[in-house]
């Protein structure tokens, strides 16, 4: 019998016009806080991004709800979500996306400055994903 692949833990990505409003609104809400803000061009889509991270103020739980911002964009429409997947070895990640039907997206990219490596990939239906491996941050 083959042993299940370790999925530790999960973050939600929200598409939306106003990161920051909707941060609020989900710490209020949810009663999440804000672990980071960043900014920068996405991995997956080439594009200036900002997002707020939150989460819960207990750090044995890991599960995020990121708020992220396309700033050249519309406010979103439909199709707000990227489905973001925390795993520990991102190479055998990438060989089951492909051998089940997937496709890599860009390339594997190293951040060490964030502590990640991020790899993006779409279902075989086209639906995104971030898949995210944590690594020691270096500054």
């Amino acid at each position: 019998m083959s042993e299940q692949p370790k999925t530790p833990s999960i973050f939600i990505k929200i598409v939306c016009d106003d990161e920051e409003k909707m941060a609020d609104y989900y710490m209020k809400v949810y009663g999440l806080q804000v672990w980071q803000r960043v900014a920068g061009q996405s991995v997956g889509v080439d594009e200036a991004f900002r997002e707020v991270i939150l989460m819960r103020p207990n750090p044995d739980i890991v599960e995020t709800v990121v708020l992220f911002k396309f700033v050249d964009r519309p406010k979103p429409r439909d199709q707000q979500s990227i489905v973001g997947w925390i795993t520990d070895d991102i190479e055998a990640l990438n060989g089951r996306i492909v051998a089940h039907g997937g496709t890599l997206i860009g390339p594997l990219r190293d951040m060490p400055e964030h502590g990640i490596r991020v790899q993006f990939s779409e279902d075989p239906e086209g639906a995104l994903s971030e898949n995210v491996q944590m690594v020691a941050a270096q500054h």
